[in-house]
């Protein structure tokens, strides 16, 4: 077992980065924010890796947010202040802005950054003991835009005022139901599941699915119709490797062999 409050994990085309203090159920303090963006880039970075998946290293908890211990400390010094919202916001930019899919496997608590660094992700499955909740009203704090925006994409204005106004505590079917998680499974069968989805993702064209991921993130962010980058998308699919063996494998009627890490 590794000792490191948050490190990343390599399993065959799989990146796991997995958030490691059991005893404080994965509260992420100064540090481990300020680990996020090397952990994410060395995943982004791996030709091996098509996935990376976020989880706690137990079942016990996802994540209860950020470290509140550290927050007196922090507020009384202006600098560390700034450096420690920097921290915070490179962390979550840095994962939701790879070109690679991402999933949180999510068990237990799921509050505050650490639902945060959930909504970063592209999908979020949970089990049934999962709890969510988003906290800033029971601290007088204020989440940036960039954070309430990946809530709202989620869940829509509605359930992210009811989410923010209150801080209140979402489980797990709730949760399924208005978006903030993609799946709910026993807690027996998560793993199984996410597992499942990430071999389904890996077989899967890469071009494909990092294509898609760009233009939805397009989309998200008010693109309303296509710029010359994804016209150039669409047009040089056609011509690449990726589609070549998709039509060969197709009139073959076996399973293609993708090859573009």
């Amino acid at each position: 077992m590794m000792t490191y409050p948050i490190y990343l994990k390599k399993d065959g085309a799989l990146g796991w980065l997995v958030l490691n203090r059991p005893d404080k159920r994965n509260a992420l303090t100064q540090a481990m924010w300020r680990a996020i963006p090397d952990l994410v880039a060395e995943a982004e970075n791996d030709p091996q890796i098509k996935l990376l998946i976020m989880r706690g290293a137990s079942s016990a908890a996802f994540c209860a947010g950020a470290d509140i211990a550290e927050f007196t400390a922090i507020a009384a010094n202006p600098e560390r202040l700034r450096q420690n919202q920097t921290d915070m916001s490179q962390a979550m930019r840095a994962l939701a802005g790879m070109v690679k899919p991402s999933l949180a496997l999510i068990q237990g608590p799921c509050i505050g950054g650490g639902c945060g660094l959930a909504l970063a992700c592209d999908l979020r499955y949970a089990d049934s003991t999962a709890k969510f909740a988003i906290t800033p009203s029971r601290l007088g704090l204020v989440y940036s835009l960039f954070d309430t925006r990946k809530l709202v994409d989620a869940v829509g204005p509605a359930a992210a005022k009811a989410m923010l106004f209150t801080g209140r505590v979402v489980d797990a079917q709730e949760a399924r139901h208005i978006g903030l998680a993609d799946a709910v499974c026993p807690p027996e069968a998560l793993e199984g599941a996410v597992r499942d989805m990430a071999a389904a993702i890996c077989a899967a064209s890469q071009v494909t699915v990092r294509g898609a991921k760009k233009i939805i993130g397009k989309i998200l962010a008010g693109a309303t119709d296509d710029s010359g980058e994804t016209r150039a998308m669409f047009r040089n699919a056609f011509q690449g490797p990726d589609h070549a063996e998709g039509v060969v494998a197709f009139l073959e009627k076996r399973k293609p062999d993708f090859t573009v890490s």
